[in-house]
C-alpha cells in the first residue's frame, strides 16, 4: 500500500496516498491525538507520521491489514490489559483495518504519554 522509499515532508503527505477510506481513519487518529496533545508538533520521522512533545509522544501508520500506533514501550506496558485483543509487541499495537479503532484507548494512551514526557522533562530541568 505504501511507496518504498518515498521521503514524505508533511503527514498530510503521508496519509493523501492511502485510498481515501484509511485517510479517514488516519486523519480521526491524528485528530485524537491533536485533541489530548494539543501542544504536539507533527512532523515525519522514521518515514512515519509523528508527534512529539518534549520528546518522542507517538507515532502511526497504515499497512495493508492494520493502522500501526506506537505508543513506546511504556506505553504498551501501561495499557497491556487494554490492548490484550490487538497484536502488540514492545512498542507497537496493530488495529486490525477493517475494524473501528478504540480510540477512547488511544486516548488514554496519548494522555499517558503526554503525562510521561512531562515528568521526565521537569525531571530534567530540576538537575
Amino acid at each position: 500500500m505504501r511507496e518504498p522509499l518515498r521521503e514524505y515532508q508533511t503527514i498530510d503527505e503521508f496519509i493523501v496516498q492511502f485510498p481515501p477510506e484509511v485517510q479517514a481513519i488516519m486523519q480521526k487518529l491524528r485528530s485524537v491525538i491533536h485533541e489530548m496533545a494539543p501542544e504536539a508538533t507533527e512532523a515525519i520521522a522514521y518515514g512515519i507520521p509523528t508527534f512529539t512533545f518534549h520528546g518522542n509522544l507517538v507515532h502511526f501508520s497504515a499497512y495493508r491489514h492494520h493502522i500501526g500506533f506506537y505508543p513506546t514501550s511504556s506505553g504498551i506496558n501501561q495499557f497491556k490489559d487494554r490492548l490484550m485483543r490487538y497484536e502488540i509487541s514492545k512498542g507497537t499495537v496493530r488495529f486490525p483495518i477493517d475494524q473501528p479503532l478504540p480510540y477512547d484507548l488511544i486516548r488514554d494512551i496519548v494522555a499517558y504519554r503526554v503525562n510521561e514526557n512531562l515528568t521526565k522533562s521537569a525531571s530534567k530541568k530540576r538537575k
